[in-house]
């Protein structure tokens, strides 16, 4: 077996034999242990009593974090004439059409979110298989098909997280930076599982929501106690 770093043996060190901790208890842990050259994300990753192999069971959704993610997003929209101008106008990194089509055909893709106006879908339909698996893809359920460009790309911008389940279940998300305050990180992770809590799909049976981590991109991952991690 490979050995420990000194950094990692003594992140794990701190968290052993701690689980199942408050919100507040896990992020001050988290913040504490964090010891990257660079400032590292919180990620968040729950446990979903879902098989979203049936679309009844299907979990998807967007939440606007109370203090954004610490994250630049950088913001493309497919759009015409004044939508094309609208989005620009609300700090759209990228706008265009059939141009923007043909650079993302070429495999540059340079942004994070994709935006699209209802009539421009016909178009973005063509690229469902470059953008999809990136989870790009504009979606009407989650706002990014939308006449109100606007709206979009500022909420793009400020701090709003799609997510998505995946195959076994789980869904992570970057929910801030470890240099925020504890009580605006708690606050994110609240909002994010409340998201999660309220997008319960009808097919779901049993138990919904079985286990919250936290993590920091480097660092080990701890349990939330869920009572705490579900309080308003």
């Amino acid at each position: 077996m490979a050995k420990l770093g000194k950094r990692t043996a003594a992140a794990r060190a701190a968290f052993e034999g701690k689980d199942n901790l408050s919100v507040e208890e896990a992020v001050k842990l988290i913040k504490s242990a964090a010891s990257a050259k660079f400032d590292e994300t919180l990620e968040i990753a729950m446990n979903l009593g879902v098989d979203p192999r049936h679309a009844d069971q299907m979990v998807r959704g967007v939440v606007q974090l109370p203090n954004g993610t610490g994250k630049t997003v950088r913001v493309a929209v497919f759009a015409r004439g004044a939508k094309a101008d609208e989005a620009k106008a609300a700090g759209a990194d990228i706008v265009g059409a059939e141009d923007l089509m043909e650079t993302i055909q070429s495999g540059k893709i340079e942004f994070d979110r994709c935006i699209a106006t209802p009539d421009m879908m016909p178009l973005v339909g063509r690229l469902g298989k470059i953008l999809g698996p990136r989870n790009l893809m504009p979606n009407p359920k989650v706002g990014t098909v939308t006449m109100d460009v606007a709206t979009a790309v500022t909420a793009a911008k400020g701090g709003e997280v799609q997510f998505k389940v995946e195959k076994a279940g789980v869904i992570h998300g970057g929910i801030g930076k470890v240099s925020f305050s504890e009580d605006k990180l708690a606050e994110n992770v609240r909002a994010f599982v409340d998201a999660v809590s309220k997008a319960k799909p009808t097919g779901a049976k049993g138990t919904y929501l079985k286990k919250v981590s936290l993590s920091s991109t480097m660092g080990p991952g701890v349990s939330l106690d869920l009572t705490s991690a579900t309080a308003k």
